[in-house]
């Protein structure tokens, strides 16, 4: 008897365990729904040592001259937070991008027309809103020949050789050319077509230079062309011309720029980037900027690699640094890819001017070493 009643016992117990199983909601895992939302994540922080930064107002701090993104010294900063939401178009099918970005970058970047301070030029210093809705576009490709693709709302700019997040880019710090040649982001509308493998084109309608709101009645005009004849070689360029100023239609903007990647080998990359802007009536007769730069990028091992950047800027007219200056910069940076999404870069930057740019207008060079880290999801 006492054996039956054993028996019928670890039965039910048996069955119970299996009916918890059973009943037990599977649930989403975290990367189910990161893949339903085309949801990604993005930080990135750090620190930059500058013996003789230039000091700012009391409770302020300090910082390193003629720098944008990387603009605090001796203090640890939050560069930047972001959450992204993607679904790529298909032929015949609408698609989108959201970008949320946080931290110091995002005051930097953050388009007029938007809440809050916005930045009005680089040499004016930063906005004060911490929040910025980086890119908030629709998609879609209709079936015409190899796919007709539109895109409409606020893009991050196709200037140049490197963009907002640093985990996308050789160095830490963002160049001259970055920082003061090239727009940050478009509002409007961008059509592209990609032709063969070899070549593709796109064609902007904007409000013009980090403008979320236009500041006149009339618009910029963008060209992009891409070609890619070979695997060892690809290169762009991009063209824009149109109206900046306020309530003024007349006095136009032009920038062209040129970038190309050069891969003589799978772990050596030779990037080059040339600007030249002008703007009429900015000074007289017309104020003009150029530059290029040139980074070398080799890949060590699959998880570290060194690459080194030089570059000259020349300020002709004063009207992006807010100087008459000629620039030059070369830097120097370590790049370790842990696993599970980490990037640590250390890095030096030597920058050199012809005019007292440097520690409050004392100094002609800048010597900076700094430690970045970035991490993806």
């Amino acid at each position: 008897m006492k054996k039956t009643v054993l028996a019928v016992c670890l039965a039910l117990v048996s069955a119970t365990g299996v009916y918890a199983e059973e009943a037990k909601p599977a649930g989403l895992k975290p990367d189910d729904v990161k893949n339903a939302l085309g949801a990604s994540f993005y930080l990135q922080g750090g620190y930059t040592y500058n013996g003789h930064a230039s000091t700012l107002g009391a409770g302020q701090g300090e910082e390193n001259n003629l720098r944008v993104f990387d603009h605090k010294a001796n203090s640890f900063t939050l560069d930047l937070a972001q959450i992204i939401f993607n679904k790529d178009a298909a032929v015949d099918t609408a698609g989108y991008k959201i970008k949320l970005s946080a931290g110091e970058t995002a005051k930097w970047i953050h388009s007029r027309g938007l809440s809050g301070a916005p930045l009005t030029s680089p040499q004016t210093g930063e906005g004060t809103d911490l929040i910025d809705l980086t890119e908030a576009y629709m998609s879609y490709i209709f079936g015409v020949g190899k796919g007709l693709r539109f895109d409409l709302g606020k893009m991050v700019t196709y200037h140049g050789a490197e963009v907002i997040e640093a985990k996308d880019n050789p160095n830490y710090s963002r160049s001259l050319l970055f920082n003061f040649a090239i727009p940050f982001t478009h509002t409007g509308l961008k059509a592209s077509y990609t032709f063969t493998d070899a070549f593709a084109a796109s064609l902007h309608i904007v409000n013009g230079w980090d403008n979320t709101t236009d500041n006149n009645r009339a618009k910029t005009y963008g060209l992009s062309l891409a070609l890619t004849p070979a695997e060892v070689f690809s290169a762009s360029v991009n063209l824009m011309q149109g109206p900046e100023k306020d309530d003024n239609n007349r006095d136009t903007r032009t920038l062209a720029d040129i970038v190309a990647t050069i891969k003589p080998s799978k772990k050596l990359a030779l990037i080059l980037n040339y600007d030249n802007g002008k703007e009429e009536n900015g000074a007289l007769p017309s104020a003009t900027w150029s530059g290029m730069a040139g980074i070398v990028k080799y890949d060590l091992t699959d998880k570290y690699s060194v690459a080194v950047r030089g570059e000259l800027f020349d300020d002709k007219d004063g009207v992006r640094t807010g100087t008459i200056q000629k620039l030059k910069e070369v830097t120097a940076t370590f790049d370790a890819r842990m696993n599970g999404g980490l990037i640590i870069r250390p890095e030096y930057r030597h920058d050199i001017s012809d005019k007292q740019s440097f520690d409050n207008g004392t100094k002609k060079t800048q010597d900076t070493i700094a430690l970045g880290v970035m991490y993806a999801w």
